[in-house]
């Protein structure tokens, strides 16, 4: 068994874990970084529009799928998680959405000391490169760049338009001064190409010697010396490896994995440890638990007059799109998945938005897996932005290298249900605004028949599925229920923190790879502060 030794081991190169390889190596220590899945050479990553055929690619893909549950139809759900440098920000759809302030005051009041909006905005402003927006908000200088579309297609400035014309305040920039309204997408984007975590952060990082890289190093068993975390167990070509800290372990798995490598180590809920024959280390009854996820419902309608995505993806068109991609860096090979988006409220007396639409140009076969529509179409998403539900993921065995058990227990929250429907009001209302409806031919799903807030409800958890931004297993807090501390180190444990999307307590209003990154870099700035005054 070969070992080695670095001051900072990192497990997963994803989000939160190439950020911190990156924030971390800089100050000239010696850091390794373990990743499960390969390196991000795979084409499709880095054109944007392959993301489409990223989400069931076993080769950078952990193709998770949920337990079959009542409250979703009785049906196992895909959950794509990356498995690959960059982890999801190499499959994901690239929007670039922070949340809303109030979501980290929020935090803040749940005793997440330091975690408030002033004390994160920091954070954000640091890690991104973009053009646009006030100073105040946006960042100039950071690794992450962050660009507008370069390509917008008509139908696109029709349902802003049409947003506007239900009542939907235009917002220039959603990530700046608020949220709420309806505004054009931001994505994370190096010229034409993806610009996962991999692409900006660790490629500058990997320049420096104090950096190892270990890819295809899937990660089985935290190390412990009584209560405190002295490294990893890793396997690697067949080969079981050992690797230790000096100072500190790091977990950054996202919030699947990451709770998952705890408990298989003997951290975690004790008697459910016991049951799966795994030895308990250290009691930590929150591991695994407060799961929460983005569920969505989609809204579709069958257009005419207008350009969508359906008729761009086929030839002859698709070649025409090819070569603007090649030659000019735009076109539809540049898209991601939403082009625009509202942020709103449910109902009245809100502090903030609870719901999120977002606009693809383009409809998918319910039959078939993300095959396009024929027919030219354009999809709306119903986003609850803050579920109330919450789920599992839980060790089946103690096997590390067997399937976590996922439960999400979606729409299980009376309220999330009442979200939902108040999602497919505002939907229906654009679309029947006359920027929309002079395009539109007809609802094709649910469909004009589905009415009913019965019928509505039961066409959700039918059809229903998630946006792919689960959070929360590892939460943060001060309380006993919670997994880590403020500066995100394991309660009752040395040397071991979680920096990833698992920490966060509730979900953001939002897609959640920019609030992960945000995670990174305060992450890192805490553990650095704390190397020093040791």
């Amino acid at each position: 068994m070969d070992s080695d030794s670095f001051d900072y081991v990192i497990v997963g190169a994803g989000s939160a874990g190439c950020v911190l390889a990156d924030r971390l190596s800089e100050s000239g220590v010696r850091v390794a970084l373990l990743e499960a899945g390969p390196p991000d050479r795979h084409p499709l990553i880095h054109i944007p529009a392959g993301v489409r055929d990223l989400l069931y690619n076993a080769k950078v893909n952990w193709n998770y799928a949920t337990e079959p549950e009542a409250v979703s139809g009785n049906r196992a759900i895909h959950w794509p998680r990356g498995r690959v440098l960059g982890g999801s920000s190499s499959i994901n759809g690239m929007l670039y959405v922070r949340g809303n302030a109030a979501d980290y005051d929020g935090w803040a009041q749940l005793g997440c000391r330091g975690w408030s909006y002033d004390d994160v905005l920091p954070f954000f402003r640091k890690s991104e490169r973009y053009a646009g927006g006030d100073d105040e908000y946006r960042g100039r200088n950071g690794p992450l760049a962050v660009e507008d579309y370069r390509t917008i297609l008509p139908v696109t400035h029709r349902f802003v338009e049409a947003a506007q014309q239900a009542g939907f305040p235009l917002n220039p920039d959603q990530n700046g001064a608020s949220q709420e309204g309806v505004g054009y997408s931001q994505m994370t984007r190096l010229g034409r190409f993806r610009g996962s975590t991999a692409r900006t952060y660790l490629a500058r990082a990997r320049r420096r010697p104090g950096l190892r890289v270990e890819t295809d190093a899937v990660a089985t068993r935290l190390l412990m010396d009584g209560k405190r975390c002295t490294g990893v167990t890793f396997r690697q070509g067949g080969v079981e490896r050992t690797i230790t800290a000096r100072r500190e372990v790091i977990v950054s798995g996202g919030a699947v994995n990451s709770p998952h490598l705890l408990q298989v180590s003997g951290i975690g809920p004790g008697r459910h440890l016991q049951s799966i024959g795994v030895q308990t280390i250290h009691d930590l009854p929150g591991v695994g638990g407060n799961l929460s996820d983005h569920y969505v419902a989609r809204v579709v309608h069958r257009v005419k007059g207008a350009v969508t995505i359906n008729e761009l993806a086929r030839f002859p068109r698709l070649a025409t799109e090819l070569m603007r991609f090649v030659f000019r860096g735009d076109g539809a090979l540049t898209f991601g998945v939403t082009s625009a988006m509202v942020f709103s409220r449910s109902r009245e007396g809100l502090a903030s938005p609870d719901l999120q639409l977002l606009i693809t140009p383009a409809s998918y076969d319910v039959a078939r897996v993300l095959k396009l529509e024929d027919q030219p179409g354009i999809s709306l998403v119903i986003c609850p932005t803050r579920p109330s539900s919450r789920g599992t993921v839980m060790a089946g065995s103690a096997n590390p290298l067997a399937r976590p058990i996922i439960r999400p227990n979606y729409l299980s929250d009376a309220d999330d249900v009442r979200i939902m429907l108040a999602g497919f009001e505002q939907a229906r209302r654009i679309f029947a605004a006359s920027a929309l409806a002079e395009h539109s031919v007809a609802e094709t799903r649910p469909g004009l028949d589905v009415r009913t807030p019965s019928d509505l409800e039961d066409f959700a958890r039918r059809e229903g599925t998630t946006l792919y931004h689960p959070v929360g297993t590892c939460r943060m807090g001060e309380d006993p229920g919670a997994v880590v501390d403020s500066r995100l180190r394991v309660h009752g444990l040395q040397g071991l923190r979680v920096a990833d999307a698992s920490v966060m307590p509730n979900l953001t209003t939002g897609n959640t790879n920019a609030p992960t990154i945000m995670i990174g870099e305060k992450a890192a700035a805490m553990i650095l502060e704390d190397g020093r005054s040791q």
